[in-house]
């Protein structure tokens, strides 16, 4: 019998198994989940083409046609990515908050700091999934959770239940943000073999920039719609209407290659190392990089948490003192700086070198931090170009991380490691203001004030960033027992795709 079942089975694999030319079942067409490479990996020529899935089961991502422009990829991206990135504006919505519900800083914070946290874990545990499912199911993902999000937390305050707002914008939308921040990221990277940097930082600009739009629109909104229960119930049921549309879009563009080399002649997204996710958390390259992003955004964070009362403190005792006006004025040079330093420092990266660029961000963030400690108080333009270029490096961080992942990692499970490197993140988020705001406090207590604040937290933040910097020097390739074969690598690709 178990010789008849195993004849009976090399004859249906055998049936099943054409040249990539032809259908799977005689001249049935092929479906998209067929083409040689798709979201999951490669499949060598042993396992293509598989047989087109019957009606009524998930689909797979959706694949490029002939001729499709990989241009219009980054757009996809961005639509996402700007989106999202309104969580940076949400100190738009403190002050309101505060006043219509009666609360204090700390518990008007909370829907964001729930939201970064919920952010690296999301993308942490649903990396897989993204991979598994492709990019049109998480962008889909991401919009629903982050346009619910608003839409709960617009009950919340039309209710006056503030536990709403932190569950509807903290839990609810901190998923979209996590699943929508490495939605593209794999796809992005499949599609530009030749300048994942580039790529990758084209659509991780639009986090950065995504507060440029939303911080003036949000202000716009409350001062028509009012700063009262109800104004603000209204900014958030059309936040979520106007973002679920504009997401949209990326749902609607976002496609995954055809082929394994979608440049002609250009290099191959699946050449080189190829390791899984599962493997990656156990290499030591993993958590040396783990520890460089985490210290990266702990110093950057660590400034635009911060960043107006920073500058207001460092020149109160100075003949110029900052107004208010121009405080609010070097948050936005910030969140520019930030976006630029995206598109700008992982496209150098490219040219440069992963290694090189970490290099850049930790040892010259390291000197920034010490020239402002040393020297910020008495030199206005000096304070304001340190917190931009570190600004700048904090963004091209995030931005580089996904294609350093893809030189050491490989494509096949690319979006899962990102996933779970991101939790770096959130420990930063929590770090970096802690460590400031902490230490301020206390040196306040103390009876310090102005820029002497803050010297102790600058000098452990340039701690921090040499740590990184040696994290980042012990990053060598991955170890070859690491790596996962060709045959495995197609096995698990295949049970990868839905039943």
């Amino acid at each position: 019998m178990e010789l008849v079942s195993a004849r009976v089975r090399a004859a249906t694999v055998g049936r099943l198994v054409r040249r990539p030319s032809e259908g799977p079942l005689g001249d049935r067409p092929l479906s998209a989940a067929c083409i040689p490479f798709t979201a999951y990996g490669r499949r060598p020529p042993s396992q293509r083409p598989c047989p087109a899935l019957p009606s009524g089961v998930m689909s797979s991502p959706p694949v490029a046609p002939p001729g499709w422009s990989r241009w219009l990829v980054p757009p996809a991206a961005l639509s996402v990515h700007l989106s999202i990135g309104q969580a940076y504006a949400w100190s738009v919505f403190k002050p309101p908050l505060e006043s219509a519900l009666g609360l204090d800083g700390t518990q008007s914070a909370l829907p964001f700091q729930v939201a970064i946290v919920m952010l690296g874990l999301s993308a942490a545990f649903g990396g897989t999934l993204v991979e598994r499912n492709g990019p049109r199911w998480a962008m889909t993902v991401a919009l629903a959770c982050f346009s619910s999000g608003f839409l709960i937390s617009a009950l919340g305050a039309r209710t006056e239940q503030y536990w709403l707002i932190v569950l509807g914008y903290g839990f609810v939308g901190g998923i979209g943000l996590g699943i929508g921040y490495i939605s593209p990221v794999s796809t992005l990277i499949k599609w530009f073999p030749d300048r994942p940097g580039m790529a990758t930082g084209i659509a991780i600009m639009g986090f950065g920039g995504g507060a440029l739009i939303a911080s003036p629109w949000s202000a716009q909104m409350l001062e028509s719609f009012g700063s009262d229960n109800d104004g603000i119930a209204l900014a958030f049921l059309v936040h979520g209407l106007s973002y679920a549309a504009f997401m949209t879009l990326g749902v609607l563009l976002v496609r995954v290659p055809r082929t394994e080399r979608p440049v002609e002649s250009g290099p191959s997204a699946v050449d080189g190392v190829q390791v899984s996710a599962r493997q990656a958390v156990r290499t030591p390259q993993f958590w040396c990089l783990w520890v460089v992003l985490c210290m990266n955004v702990t110093a950057g964070i660590g400034i635009l948490e911060k960043a107006a009362p920073m500058i207001t403190d460092f020149f109160a005792d100075s003949s110029t003192p900052v107004s208010a006006s121009a405080a609010a004025g070097f948050v936005a040079l910030l969140s520019a700086a930030n976006m630029a330093g995206r598109i700008g420092w992982s496209s150098t990266s490219d040219r440069v070198g992963r290694k090189n660029i970490y290099r850049v961000y930790l040892g010259a963030g390291a000197l920034m931090y010490l020239l402002i400690a040393l020297f910020g108080d008495t030199s206005k333009p000096l304070f304001v170009l340190c917190a931009l270029v570190i600004l700048s490096f904090y963004g091209g961080g995030f931005a580089t991380i996904p294609a350093y992942l893809k030189d050491l990692f490989g494509t096949y499970q690319v979006g899962a490691i990102h996933g779970r490197l991101l939790t770096a993140w959130s420990t930063a988020g929590v770090l970096g203001p802690l460590i400031v705001n902490w230490i301020a406090d206390r040196q306040e207590s103390a009876g310090k004030h102005g820029s002497s604040r803050y010297g102790l937290s600058f000098g452990i933040m340039i701690g921090l960033l040499v740590i990184g910097f040696v994290a980042g020097e012990l990053v060598r390739p991955v170890h070859p027992r690491h790596h996962v074969p060709a045959p495995r690598e197609a096995a698990d690709a295949q049970r990868q795709q839905p039943a």
